[in-house]
């Protein structure tokens, strides 16, 4: 078995199929792939199949009418008038689909359209957001302390935190049928360099699997009859997450052509991490005569943090090659920033690998995606574009997230569309990642409509001492 899940999306469609999809032509679209199918098998078969998958996500994902859309951007907007939504779409204000002959509008169109066209901000009404506040204190706080500990210690990883965590799926009633068997996967944190210390303490029910530690996707897999009211799995773990900062001399930093990590890690995986000819030349345009690899990260790091604005995504099965789409774009959210980063590092002979799961503020915590580059002697640096991005307008960030991390993570992934342990059966609700974990049944994918996840911190505390 292949460990890239998505390997058979690379697969080119025929091209008058591809023109329906492109046309936002979905149903005729849906009768052209059950006509293929009926011939069609392997690889192909798959990529057929996964097409039929994408078209339900397109219409989920786009949910809202012109006119539907007026109303829930009205909410935040109260002087908006209806017409002024066909000029804020051709402004590219509003995130939209051709579907079937009709425009309609993205289910997170609301927040990018203040970001895409920042003058809606000042027409917005938006009550005070006092814990959003306090949780950018606190990871000011906590950078600067990472960097002073670092500092005095020489750098690498510093000032752990304990946390005590529950995660738990929750299936709603009517999903399946009564008496079926959910397969349901939770992640885990992996063992490694940001946590060297992960243990289960409960479950409930008792999991079937516990991936390995170093598993690229960790999970928790269960296997649970599905009841009246609905079905849920939780568990229970703990884990240490520390701080991380090294300041780098350049003059010292090199690539050795000849490792293990360079040929793991400057090598494509489709269909997301591609050195298509576009993103070949914004490279070479970026790093330019640079052949030092920290300075040349340095210059991908600026560039991406500079030019690339956060936006709300869409379901990421829903991109043919994310990097490419940033790259063009030139917008996207964290793990979209993050890709494009890793691809540019690594067409510059620059290792670098993703790594997601949760950023982990004890005051307001949420899913979160970002990377690392590798450089000799110093080994794997951070690198988290969203959170360093200009944007934000505070110089501190872009500085401490090249190379740096605050340590409020946890990571359960190291690499992007791996198989589980055991493997998934249907297609997964998010083919690229796993933050919030799977359930499928034995007659597909429960898509997250269907479920519930929820991450709740029970516990955090100050570890210093260990180190």
């Amino acid at each position: 078995m292949q460990d890239n899940a998505l390997h058979f999306a690379a697969l080119p469609l025929p091209g008058d199929l591809r023109s329906l999809l492109e046309r936002g032509e979905l149903s005729k679209a849906e009768q052209s792939i059950a006509g293929m199918l009926r011939a069609a098998t392997g690889v192909e078969r798959l990529r057929l199949e996964f097409e039929l998958d994408r078209i339900a996500r397109w219409r989920y994902e786009f949910p809202y009418t012109l006119d539907q859309g007026f109303e829930e951007l009205a909410k935040e907007v109260p002087d908006l008038e209806r017409g002024e939504m066909e000029a804020l779409l051709a402004k590219g204000c509003l995130d939209y689909a051709v579907i079937d002959g009709e425009v309609r509008l993205l289910r997170r169109f609301v927040p990018n359209a203040f970001w895409m066209c920042p003058e809606l901000k000042a027409r917005r009404v938006k009550g005070w957001d006092e814990l959003g506040w306090a949780a950018r204190a606190a990871l000011r706080g906590r950078a600067d302390r990472v960097v002073r500990a670092a500092r005095e210690s020489g750098g690498g990883h510093v000032l752990p935190l304990r946390y005590r965590v529950r995660a738990e799926a929750v299936v709603k009633p009517g999903a399946v049928p009564e008496g079926e068997t959910l397969r349901v996967w939770l992640p885990l944190p992996r063992v490694c360099e940001l946590h060297p210390e992960v243990r289960v303490l409960s479950a409930d029910p008792k999991p079937v699997r516990i991936a390995g530690e170093e598993h690229p996707q960790r999970t928790a897999y269960f296997e649970v009859e599905m009841g009246a009211e609905g079905s849920a799995c939780r568990v229970e773990f703990e884990f240490v997450s520390r701080g991380f900062y090294t300041e780098v001399d350049p003059r010292q930093a090199y690539v050795d052509e000849r490792s293990e990590v360079y040929e793991l890690y400057t090598s494509e995986r489709p269909p997301h991490i591609v050195k298509t000819p576009y993103i070949v030349d914004l490279a070479r345009r970026i790093v330019g005569g640079e052949r030092n690899p920290y300075l040349a990260a340095r210059r991908i790091w600026d560039w991406v943090t500079g030019n690339v604005r956060y936006t709300y995504a869409r379901d990421y099965a829903l991109y043919d090659c994310i990097s490419e789409y940033v790259a063009r774009e030139r917008r996207g959210d964290c793990g979209m920033q993050a890709l494009l980063f890793i691809t540019l590092c690594r067409i510059a002979g620059i290792p670098a690998r993703w790594q997601s799961g949760w950023y982990m503020n004890p005051v307001r915590w949420g899913m979160h995606d970002w990377a690392q580059f590798y450089v000799e002697p110093y080994g794997w640096l951070y690198a988290d574009p969203s959170f360093g991005g200009k944007r934000h307008g505070e110089e501190w960030r872009n500085s401490f997230y090249f190379g740096g991390s605050e340590g409020y993570r946890m990571a359960p992934n190291i690499e992007i569309s791996s198989h589980f342990d055991p493997p998934k059966r249907f297609f997964r609700s998010d083919p690229v990642d796993n933050q919030r974990g799977e359930v499928e049944w034995e007659r597909g994918n429960l898509y997250y409509d269907k479920w519930d996840f929820r991450l709740s911190i029970l516990e955090v505390r100050s570890l210093e001492e260990l180190e």
